[in-house]
């Protein structure tokens, strides 16, 4: 049975075989799934391996692939196992969309996976944790400024990919010789970022989804706090750094909305002069086009909240030496709010109204008291 059989019957417009398996990082939605002879479109098929890294392969064999198939693919040297994730023509699409030019990046599909495929897949993936704490300890005591991230074992065990983390450029020919003497493999060291890391690691960020970096995001592009300042966001570091200590990748996702709406909004620096007062610019809401305005320019004072629209009619009117009569529309005049008077048609006195009505309740109480202690002496005397 094929994994995404388990999707079938989900009854939100979704093909179940176009979904297929979600245990895997950066997956991707097939939606050409149910389209007829999509998948010998092209021969070409996208394979998932540990964590965020992919390879695009031939299916040179025509091997009847899926989503979620495990299959043998070739590598340098040997073997190396990894999951179908995509097949069909959105596999043309991802190979621009990781610009791989060259053709020999893309090697064979040689089967699906056996027994004694997967037997030797299990034993080099349970080592890795144990190398990744042995190499780190071995890059400490050569005294290398670098921080060794991750370790990916090849399906066959012949090769080991190192991934490692420096800020500097880092001299790691005697660390491959030690390496390749303790563990008896091929090395490969492969430097990654800080985003790149938090992609492979995983985990849920501050607005209590997946991290986008470990579910969808393949190429990371640079972020800058001019971003934060565009949508009026508060430079707080704590609060604009993501789970890789690095600016958060969604800064960039909204900055060019935000951008053609705040071209809309009037000058900051401009006083809004009406017939009582001059107002200062106090916040703005870009996306809603509204302004509020202060006649404090250091404080809330006065504060009247108008459109962007009115904003700009005021200015033009100023430029001309008018004056209105207000910042509303129309010169209409704000209505003063009455001061509610709390205690006007509050009873002050009623709470001493309770206290009295307690204290006749409390005397009438206490001779009906005394009656029903003094019954019992006639019973005694009637014993006597």
């Amino acid at each position: 049975m094929r994994d995404y059989k388990m999707c079938a019957g989900c009854g939100r417009g979704l093909s179940a075989k176009g979904v297929g398996r979600q245990d895997k990082q950066l997956n991707t939605y097939d939606w050409l799934a149910d389209v007829p002879g999509n998948a010998e479109s092209t021969d070409l098929v996208e394979v998932q391996f540990k964590n965020t890294r992919k390879g695009y392969y031939h299916n040179v064999n025509n091997l009847d692939l899926q989503k979620g198939d495990t299959v043998a693919v070739e590598a340098n040297p040997g073997h190396d196992i990894g999951v179908v994730t995509l097949t069909g023509k959105l596999v043309k699409l991802q190979i621009k969309k990781a610009n791989l030019k060259s053709a020999d990046d893309i090697k064979r599909i040689y089967r699906i996976a056996k027994p004694v495929d997967m037997e030797k897949y299990h034993e080099a993936k349970s080592r890795e944790h144990d190398t990744m704490i042995q190499s780190r300890q071995i890059a400490k005591s050569l005294g290398l400024q670098m921080k060794i991230g991750d370790v990916e074992y090849q399906g066959d065990g012949n090769k080991a990919i190192f991934y490692y983390i420096a800020d500097e450029r880092v001299d790691f020919r005697k660390l491959i010789k030690v390496l390749a003497e303790t563990f008896h493999v091929r090395i490969e060291m492969k430097q990654i970022g800080a985003r790149q890391e938090a992609g492979r690691i995983g985990g849920t960020g501050p607005c209590g989804r997946e991290l986008c970096c470990a579910t969808w995001m393949k190429n990371f592009s640079s972020v800058s706090t001019n971003a934060a300042r565009i949508q009026d966001i508060s430079l707080n570091p704590q609060k604009l750094a993501g789970m890789c200590a690095k600016l958060k990748c969604c800064l960039n996702y909204e900055v060019d909305d935000y951008l053609e709406a705040s071209r809309k909004l009037p000058p900051k620096d401009v006083v809004l002069i009406t017939q009582d007062a001059e107002y200062h610019l106090f916040k703005t809401d870009i996306l809603a086009s509204l302004c509020t305005y202060s006649t404090d320019k250091n404080m809330g004072a006065n504060m009247e909240t108008i459109t962007a629209k009115r904003a700009k009619e005021i200015i033009a009117m100023n430029k001309k030496g008018e004056k209105p009569l207000s910042l509303m529309e129309d010169d209409r005049v704000k209505e003063v709010k009455k001061p509610v008077d709390l205690l006007a048609d509050a009873d002050v006195s009623r709470f001493d109204k309770a206290k009295k009505k307690k204290k006749k309740k409390s005397k009438k109480a206490k001779p009906n008291m005394q009656k029903t202690q003094a019954a019992p002496a006639p019973q005694d005397s009637k014993k006597q």
